[in-house]
């Protein structure tokens, strides 16, 4: 499953209506997810599927994701202060790396209750069909989920937001597995609900990894993407009075972006117009792209 699939980040979304979208998905997919939790877990129970039983509780780490969202939600919109010069836009990644952290957990031990399973075939029971018709519920209600939340995710431009729809995604995803291992089990074949935990693991094992991959170097400040450098670079350049760029530097700070550049400007303005060089050019990138801050260093150059 693709994951690289977050829009590029808008400058002009970073505002209170963003953090409203961002919480009223959240409540839609708790609510949403714990229901099919309770539901799918007392169901798996009762009718003898794992498959069923795995997917609620990947259902249940959902729910514990969407808290972590609100969580982040609320503080990334803090203002800079005495402890955080910066302010707090890294609480979006910092939740990226829990989400990831969690399916990552989740996955392992979806993996190690279905192999403990398969291991003696002669423990696996007969699944009563009404465990097929919860999983067909889930499925639909994931898969809707997982629509919405992604248009939301789009419409504010956040990456936090992306990621717990994909993580949505991943749910509806399983729930498919699962109904089929369960169709599986109904038709005579009872090793293929544990077949379809065991998948429903390696999914969510791998979605896991690359989501918690991707917010760990983030957090270790990887700069942003080759095309929006050279955006950046343009920006700069285009800047009246800017001879040249050198030096340029990026990193990542939530959905933002910081930037650091040596600017080329004529040797022989004054220390004023100099300064005005650079305060332009900073108030064009962050005009332009999604970028928090720009920190400038102004080298004279020979014009003549």
């Amino acid at each position: 499953m693709a994951l690289d699939l977050t829009p590029q980040d808008d400058p002009e979304q970073d505002t209170p209506e963003r953090h409203a979208v961002a919480k009223r998905s959240t409540l839609v997919s708790v609510v949403v997810n714990l229901v099919l939790t309770t539901v799918q877990v007392l169901v798996g129970v009762f009718a003898h599927s794992q498959a069923l039983i795995a997917d609620g509780i990947h259902s249940l780490s959902d729910l514990i994701a969407d808290f972590v969202v609100l969580l982040a939600n609320q503080h990334s919109r803090k203002e800079a202060d005495e402890d955080h010069h910066y302010g707090h836009h890294r609480y979006e990644t910092a939740a990226s790396l829990v989400l990831g952290g969690l399916l990552l957990s989740v996955g392992i031990g979806m993996l190690w209750s279905a192999v403990y399973k398969l291991g003696d075939p002669e423990l696996i029971p007969k699944v009563k069909p009404v465990a097929l018709y919860v999983a067909l519920v889930a499925l639909v209600s994931k898969e809707l989920l997982f629509r919405y939340m992604l248009a939301a995710a789009e419409r504010v431009r956040s990456s936090m937001l992306v990621a717990n729809a994909w993580h949505a995604r991943s749910d509806a995803a399983s729930s498919l597995v699962v109904a089929l291992g369960i169709i599986g089990n109904l038709l005579g074949y009872p090793l293929l609900d544990p077949v379809a935990a065991l998948i429903v693991g390696f999914m969510v094992t791998r979605m896991g990894w690359e989501f918690g991959w991707d917010a760990l170097n983030d957090l270790m400040d990887r700069s942003v993407s080759d095309e929006q450098i050279n955006e950046i670079r343009l920006v700069l350049t285009d800047t009246p009075g800017v001879q040249g760029v050198h030096d340029l530097r990026t990193r990542k700070m939530g959905d933002m972006i910081m930037v650091d550049a040596h600017l080329e400007v004529d040797g022989e303005l004054t220390v004023k117009e100099g300064h005005d060089i650079a305060s332009s050019a900073r108030e064009r990138v962050m005009k332009k792209l999604p970028v928090l801050d720009v920190m400038t260093h102004l080298d004279p150059v020979s014009v003549r």
